[in-house]
């Protein structure tokens, strides 16, 4: 019996790369490589890639470039995500479904994050539970 295998990309944006260590009460105290570690042992069967940057065109190169090549996106495009028309515009332009996380309650935080423009673009939307809103976002491509 042939297996097919979910090709599933994560793009985070700009300091994420930071987690574990940036405000462990907000973000959680484990950095996103070792959360991705667990995940991937999780879904057996997926293929999961992973890229993060701290800059808004390699954010929008990347989801160019996954669009023929994944079958979902999940994107926490953290502050991008309330000030970047062009990463929704990117977003909206590709055929794969895309959905945003958060890793923090934004809407229980500064007013500016309360709008995302992202979110009219996406499928989803998982906002406030901390790294398990990943998880959540790929049992939505199973």
């Amino acid at each position: 019996m042939e297996t097919t295998t979910k090709k599933i990309g994560i793009i985070n944006g700009p300091n994420l790369n930071l987690l574990g260590n940036r405000e462990p009460a907000v973000y959680g105290s484990k950095s996103f490589e070792e959360y991705l570690e667990a995940l991937q042992g999780q879904f057996v069967g997926y293929e999961i890639d992973y890229f993060q940057s701290n800059h808004e065109g390699l954010l929008i190169d990347k989801l160019h470039e996954w669009a023929d090549e994944k079958e979902g996106i999940i994107i926490n495009a953290g502050a991008y995500s309330h000030t970047s028309i062009a990463i929704a515009d990117a977003i909206g332009a590709i055929h794969t479904p895309v959905i945003e996380v958060h890793i923090s309650n934004i809407y229980k935080r500064e007013s500016y994050r309360h709008h995302s423009y992202l979110s009219a673009k996406c499928v989803g939307k998982i906002v406030g539970l901390g790294l398990e809103g990943y998880k959540l976002a790929l049992y939505y491509f199973k």
